[in-house]
């Protein structure tokens, strides 16, 4: 089997194993990934975040997204772009549509747009992931793309439990994360 072969396969078998989780498996296990993120220094210390709007079956960040609203961090959200370019958008009030693939987005116009420079911490959602941090994306390489250019931000992989596999199929360009949270704990990789 190809690495090509491998991601989609893990891919599906990720995206099949979030959808299977009852609401109920779902909600807890959102509500533990999310607590355990606050358990790392790079969130205690973080002020610019990016982090993502859940889609479909994803890990959901909206808990995390309200504490860290509150303890005063700056949010920004993922807008893709042309030739599979990613931009960081901190939405206004009336920031917000149904983008590109149906997720939910900041609209750039009303949205104050970042540098990846500027943020302190990525969070990273992915379809399948391995105990030593490595990921398989959605398979447009959005992320692969845009994570080198953020110089000075901790990169965390957001993930359920259920998505871990043995070994990530990856290749050259694909980006490996400082860190995991699931609803289990913490993966880190040195």
């Amino acid at each position: 089997m190809t690495v090509s072969e491998e991601k989609q396969a893990q891919r599906k078998a990720g995206r099949a194993a979030r959808k299977a989780l009852s609401p109920e498996v779902r909600a807890a296990a959102n509500a533990a990934l999310c607590a355990n993120l606050w358990q790392l220094d790079a969130v205690q210390k973080a002020r610019t975040i990016l982090l993502y709007a859940a889609f479909g079956a994803e890990a959901d960040l909206a808990s995390f997204a309200e504490e860290a609203l509150r303890q005063g961090k700056v949010l920004a959200y993922p807008v893709c772009g042309e030739g599979y370019s990613l931009t960081a958008a901190v939405p206004g009030p009336d920031g917000w549509e149904t983008g590109l693939y149906g997720i939910r987005t900041p609209v750039p116009e009303r949205s104050e747009l970042l540098e990846p420079e500027a943020l302190d911490l990525v969070l990273v959602p992915c379809t399948a992931f391995d105990a030593d941090c490595r990921r398989v994306g959605m398979g447009k390489g959005y992320y692969d793309r845009y994570l080198p250019r953020c110089k000075n931000a901790a990169k965390i992989g957001i993930a359920f439990e259920v998505q871990r596999v043995d070994r990530a199929a990856v290749d050259e360009h694909d980006q490996r994360l400082d860190a995991y949270a699931t609803e289990r704990g913490i993966y880190t990789w040195k």
